[in-house]
């Protein structure tokens, strides 16, 4: 199920949550990381950044074996474009409000929804 979310949030950075939950995607699970260190208001933005996480990190590990397994590593370039490709796609949609759920991932990330923030 995917979610709208309520257009006035605020994060924790004064950023409005969406433009805050985009920049979750924009280095990867590096930004997603960060923010996930640092966001404590927001649970769209904690949403964003445990989603972005575990799918950046989750590729990042599957193409880094890939490529050490000889034959195999002719499917890093599908990887990469599976890579651009939720990427720009997360980006759109974060930004738009939505907090849309990425097979397998979006519903550990949905979860962290459920912990409460603290701070």
């Amino acid at each position: 199920m995917n979610e709208q979310i309520e257009k006035v949030e605020q994060s924790s950075s004064g950023l409005d949550a969406n433009v805050a939950g985009a920049l979750c995607y924009v280095f990867a699970f590096f930004s997603g990381i960060l923010f996930l260190a640092t966001e404590k208001k927001s649970r769209f933005v904690r949403f964003h950044a445990m989603q972005s996480t575990l799918a950046f990190l989750g590729l990042f590990v599957i193409q880094f074996l890939l490529s050490k397994l000889g034959p195999l590593a002719a499917l890093n370039p599908l990887i990469w474009l599976t890579w651009f490709g939720l990427w720009a796609l997360m980006i759109y949609k974060a930004y738009s409000w939505q907090a849309y759920r990425l097979p397998w991932v979006g519903d550990a990330a949905a979860k962290e929804l459920e912990r409460p923030l603290t701070g």
